[in-house]
């Protein structure tokens, strides 16, 4: 009974679809209670040694008046099972945003729910509205997120809705120092995504992490995205995930000492 309901959560959390350095802190020393700190809880770049890597991102942030999860990666044992180890509390969790509909980013959501359904999930307009149906009967609440940025809590807001192919929501956490902006896929194109987040609030991106969508991208491309995101001003980068080792590699060079980990058990700290 059980295999039957993990087979049909797969497939409705879009498997098919998906089928086809120690703490950085971020300036200065901050009493741990005024920081911003984004956890990196599922990747499939290696960071931390002890933690489980698979394919796909969830990234946890804590700090501000509620604690949120953006993704839950594609396995919700490996997720709840590296938060245990890395210290966090999946009940502590109060909401959830979910960047895109791909399984690498959504299949965690069925196993988080049955240890923490006390939350609300964020979901792309453009989601089955079967998903919505079933984290719904889960016991999450649910709200949906159209084209256009929006504020969904405090201090924490959506690009909205971006459409280059396949929709997704970038989640933005606006703090004293500037923008965080952190991605999924990027499936809209990094350089979309960080303009739409810096036009809507007009503060400059401090930090700009997550998965980049370059895997593959030939160099000229992948500096072209560069050169754009340079041009906004984008202070620091945590780039991994889909992001490509070469993306990576070139991004570090960019960047130098404002290149920032990013795999799976780094934890960026923000003051706030």
């Amino acid at each position: 009974m059980r295999t039957s309901r993990n087979i049909t959560l797969m497939l409705l959390f879009g498997w098919a679809l998906f089928m086809t350095q120690s703490v950085v802190a971020a300036g200065g020393t901050v009493a741990e209670q005024d920081q911003v700190r984004l956890h990196v809880v599922f990747n499939n770049l290696p960071y931390k040694a002890g933690l489980q890597t698979e394919w796909g991102f969830a990234c946890l942030i804590d700090g501000l008046d509620k604690v949120v999860l953006f993704d839950t990666g594609g396995n919700g044992d490996v997720l709840l099972s590296n938060m245990q180890r890395l210290g966090l509390d999946a009940e502590a969790v109060e909401a959830v945003v979910l960047s895109h509909i791909h399984g690498d980013h959504t299949g965690g959501l069925d196993t988080f729910l049955a240890r923490n359904p006390d939350v609300t999930v964020y979901l792309p307009e453009s989601f089955p509205a079967a998903f919505g149906r079933e984290v719904i009967r889960l016991g999450a609440a649910v709200e949906t997120v159209s084209a256009g940025p929006r504020q969904l809590l405090d201090s924490i807001h959506s690009t909205g809705e971006m459409n280059h192919g396949i929709k997704e929501q970038a989640l933005i956490v606006d703090t004293p120092r500037g923008l965080v902006v952190i991605t999924g896929c990027a499936h809209p194109n990094v350089a979309n995504m960080a303009e739409q987040a810096q036009a809507y609030l007009g503060k400059n991106i401090y930090l700009l992490m997550g998965g980049f969508h370059l895997g593959g991208r030939s160099d000229a491309e992948i500096r072209a995205v560069i050169k754009r995101l340079k041009a906004l001003g984008v202070k620091k980068v945590a780039p991994s995930h889909c992001t490509g080792d070469n993306a990576i590699r070139l991004f570090r060079d960019a960047w130098q000492d404002d290149f920032i980990e990013g795999g799976l058990g780094a934890v960026i700290e923000v003051p706030r």
